[in-house]
């Protein structure tokens, strides 16, 4: 409802920012408490077809890009979340990942063996810079290799026309659906919500946002 409250504020003032980054619960931190890390927040997927579909449906999606974030860790993820709506992607635990984190969960400590979250000089020796950026460079330039490989086999020319029909996914019953059936709001018509027209899920957020 707070993000159809945003779109409804953005409609009234003719302000809108350049860009939302929707952060899915499946990323966070080592410093997290354990319950918060698995249990607490939407799942990227869910939230990021709803703020695509929000926006569309307000009739703004050409005004804001949307940023995704939440274990964006393969060509493959990239690719999927392109194709709810990101025009681009955040990469934060799969970077720790490729710079030596072994996710000994003591961010918060100051005690990271590898060096890599502490001020310790002594456990920062263990992050050699040089040898460590070349190794986050040669992770970030083969995933993105692969997404566009991806995206060639879709046979699409470029990455802004990969769309939810193109990426197949299990149903529950074990049915194989498209995207686009996995999350109908995703069919939304620009400016659907302004003649209060859309998908029923996105439709009970607008009617329900106050501003």
């Amino acid at each position: 409802v707070q993000l159809a409250e945003l779109c409804k504020a953005m409609l009234q003032t003719g302000i809108t920012p350049d860009f939302i980054t929707v952060d899915g619960g499946e990323g966070g931190t080592g410093a997290a408490p354990p319950e918060f890390s698995d249990r607490v927040g939407m799942p990227l997927l869910q939230g990021l077809s709803m703020t695509h579909a929000l926006l569309v449906g307000a009739g703004l999606r050409d005004r804001v890009k949307i940023i995704a974030s939440g274990k964006i860790l393969t060509g493959f993820s990239i690719v999927e979340a392109m194709a709810i709506g990101a025009d681009v992607t955040n990469s934060a635990r799969a970077m720790l990942f490729a710079l030596g984190c072994i996710q000994a969960l003591k961010c918060n400590t100051n005690k990271c063996p590898t060096g890599i979250t502490t001020l310790d000089p002594r456990l920062m020796n263990g992050l050699v810079v040089p040898d460590k950026a070349e190794r986050v460079y040669r992770y970030h330039q083969k995933t993105v290799h692969v997404a566009l490989e991806i995206i060639g086999a879709l046979g699409l020319d470029s990455p802004n026309l990969v769309r939810p029909e193109h990426i197949m996914n299990t149903g529950d019953y074990g049915e194989i659906l498209t995207l686009s059936k996995v999350y109908p709001h995703l069919n939304i018509q620009s400016g659907a919500l302004l003649e209060n027209q859309g998908e029923a899920s996105v439709l009970k957020l607008w009617n329900a946002a106050r501003v």
